[in-house]
């Protein structure tokens, strides 16, 4: 192993050029929630992984199998071990993506789930977006520089290309650990610019950065953040007909990857 300075970052610009210039092999998908991955999971045929590269007892959940040219990788945190519900928010997130990335070595990883979405941003139900940047709106740190180190605001990886194939829309994400919103997040919120709230995006997006691994996030939207109807009931009802969105666009988005480099998406 080459020792931290020049000769490492040498290394790790020339593997970045290397997978640059190579079709993509590998995805690494994570998603949230069970009813979100299993459409997938069915649709590519994956096969449950009975022993996954993960620390012995944690709930993660590994699927696999190969699609056209294509290793495809799916993990979900599972469900949590004392309640029994699926373990939703930026904690699991993070370990799952840092755990798969160095399990798996993917050349790029979609993050993909429902979300909420703010219609005074152009976001109605069943819509699909493809986030271009994606930040925190509850890490508040009011100390210089360190304000912006708790936004931390990161770009996802660029896909023209795929975004005007498929006809998705585009919006900046923003990422939190609830489900709700008080009017602290909603101030960071609308400072961030935001068109779709999540509860994972921008902590995978943090060790994707860190472990320089590219990145899409495709969120479909569940509730109307500043709608009428409470996050809640909206999320619950709209759940498995936006899931079912969700599948599509997931579908679309890895078809038009296969066969093809980072810089043609």
């Amino acid at each position: 192993m080459a020792p931290h300075g020049e000769g490492s970052d040498a290394a790790v610009e020339a593997m970045a050029a290397q997978v640059e210039n190579h079709p993509i092999s590998s995805i690494l998908i994570i998603i949230a929630m069970q009813t979100e991955a299993l459409p997938v999971v069915n649709k590519f045929r994956l096969t449950a992984n009975p022993q996954p590269a993960f620390p012995k007892g944690v709930p993660w959940v590994h699927y696999h199998g190969t699609y056209k040219d294509l290793t495809i990788n799916l993990v979900w945190p599972g469900k949590d071990l004392t309640l029994g519900v699926d373990s939703v928010g930026t904690i699991c997130a993070s370990l799952v993506a840092y755990a798969s990335i160095q399990a798996l070595q993917p050349d790029l990883i979609i993050n993909a789930g429902t979300a909420g979405g703010f219609k005074a941003k152009g976001a109605g139900i069943g819509d699909v977006f493809l986030a271009s940047h994606v930040a925190f709106h509850d890490r508040r740190i009011p100390i210089p520089v360190f304000d912006l180190y708790g936004v931390g605001l990161r770009q996802a990886c660029s896909t023209p290309n795929l975004l005007k194939e498929l006809n998705l829309k585009t919006g900046k994400l923003s990422t939190g650990d609830s489900l709700d919103m008080s009017l602290q997040d909603e101030a960071s919120i609308t400072a961030n610019d935001a068109t779709v709230k999540d509860m994972e995006g921008a902590a995978v997006a943090y060790v994707a950065d860190l472990l320089k691994v590219p990145v899409i996030f495709v969120k479909a939207i569940t509730d109307i953040v500043d709608g009428e109807k409470p996050t809640a009931e909206e999320f619950l009802q709209n759940l498995a007909a936006v899931t079912a969105a969700l599948d599509r666009a997931v579908t679309q988005v890895i078809d038009y990857i296969s066969g093809k480099c980072l810089p043609e998406l």
